[in-house]
């Protein structure tokens, strides 16, 4: 090492031959030296990497991998929050075999040194269940063909399931879906969202569902935590459905932070042809959080809201998709509106024209005691064709066209499901009473 600069260029090429540097003829003498420098540099680390590990007491590990934009990671021990017990995962793994945030990673860590903050992994064994060289070569979500939802999601499950019965028929859901859940306050979304989850959870044991909490009570979060997973088996913990939450004394970045792993892990389900659904509550609270911690462009909108700001929820939202080849990401996330803050419906307005399904609930419904409080009217579906049969589209189009006000058409359509035990027979008497 100390008499590089003495040897000559063919001395040298072939000291860089031995280590493994591909086209030494095409470097002049400075640069062959700096690159056997750098190679020397890697084989310490390696040697000294591997010294630690071979002292050091090994452990099995497991956790999602978020990866930093220094370029290391970690497997976080608490699935999506920060803790002590994180897995540190230098750069090294990552580029070998191409990980990902949002990745679930299992392998073997060593024990931490007194100097160490983190326990290192120095193996990994499986990436999302599959071998790490088969995850080598998958398509990133970006390549993927979006596509419209044409395959459906049914929520009906029993007769009293009024609320999944309702959304089949007047805003069906198709896997790969970016549907809102437009509400004014006390209107019942939450009790929809639990609802729905419900719904898939026991009809689907193949569809991934992540409920994500942002800005919410600790109240709230403790009872969905509890509610989830009733038809889900308890030993598959790769397909039980997890509730991520940052609640409303949490900084927004935590809020934005804990949204993003969420996505990304995802879109690791979808990458390998798995069909998900993200449940949000609310995609306005996010777009506060964004507002708050986006640096300012000098342009504000009505109600104190940053153009810039929506970048993030956007593309969020807008990950919402059905995949050519398979795999599907449906979201639905609540939206406030008539909260009495204009920035709550200038981020409503900017959604409006993004999704391609949208169900509304109305505060005077529930107020009158209707539930659930669902306008039919302004609830639909875009290319609802894609999903519905024939003989369904033409009920909806006799249900839409009544001259009855939004209370009236709702009430008799909620009357005419508690005559009939399925969807089908309600559709078989709606076509021959109307």
């Amino acid at each position: 090492m100390d008499n590089l600069e003495e040897k000559l260029v063919t001395e040298l090429r072939e000291i860089a031959k031995e280590l493994e540097i591909p086209s030494v003829t095409k470097y002049k003498k400075d640069e062959l030296i700096k690159l056997i420098e750098e190679k020397y540099r890697e084989k310490e680390e390696e040697e000294k990497e591997k010294r630690d590990n071979d002292l050091g007491e090994k452990f099995d590990c497991e956790g999602v991998l978020e990866i930093l934009p220094d370029g290391f990671g970690f497997l976080r021990s608490d699935l999506y929050e920060q803790g002590d017990d994180d897995i540190y995962v230098p750069p090294k793994q990552i580029k070998m075999f191409r990980l990902k945030t949002g990745d679930y990673i299992k392998g073997i860590a060593r024990e931490k040194h007194d100097k160490d903050k983190f326990a290192p992994l120095i193996f990994v064994s499986d990436v999302n269940g599959i071998k790490p060289g088969e995850a080598f070569n998958r398509l990133s979500f970006e390549d993927l063909t979006p596509i419209y939802p044409n395959q459906r999601i049914r929520l009906e499950t029993t007769k009293e399931n009024i609320s999944g019965r309702i959304i089949d028929i007047i805003s069906p859901i198709g896997r790969g879906q970016r549907g809102l859940i437009v509400s004014q306050p006390k209107a019942g979304k939450t009790t929809l969202i639990k609802n729905i989850e419900r719904s898939i959870e026991k009809n689907y044991d193949d569809v991934k569902i992540f409920v994500l909490l942002i800005d919410e009570r600790p109240e709230e979060v403790t009872d969905l935590i509890r509610f989830v997973n009733e038809y889900r088996d308890p030993n598959n913990d790769y397909m039980r459905t997890e509730v991520a939450s940052s609640t409303f004394d949490m900084p927004p970045q935590n809020h934005i932070d804990i949204a993003e792993m969420i996505l990304e892990r995802a879109k690791r389900f979808v990458e390998d042809k798995k069909d998900v659904v993200i449940l949000l509550d609310s995609i306005t609270r996010l777009a506060r959080a964004y507002n708050i911690i986006t640096p300012q462009s000098g342009r504000t909108l009505s109600g104190g809201l940053d153009p810039l700001a929506l970048v993030g929820p956007k593309q969020f939202f807008g990950a919402a998709r059905n995949v050519e080849d398979g795999g599907s990401l449906t979201i639905l996330a609540t939206a406030l509106v008539d909260t009495g803050s204009r920035m709550d419906d200038m981020i409503f307005e900017e959604f409006k024209g993004t999704g391609n399904m949208e169900v509304h609930l109305d505060r005077r419904l529930s107020d009158r005691r209707i539930f659930p409080a669902i306008n039919i009217e302004k609830s639909s579906t875009r290319r609802e064709d894609l999903l519905l049969s024939k003989d369904e589209l033409e009920a909806i189009y006799k249900i839409r066209k009544s001259e009855m006000d939004t209370a009236e058409s709702i009430v008799e359509l909620i009357d005419f499901m508690k005559r009939t035990p399925t969807n089908e027979k309600l559709i078989d008497l709606i076509n021959n009473s109307l």
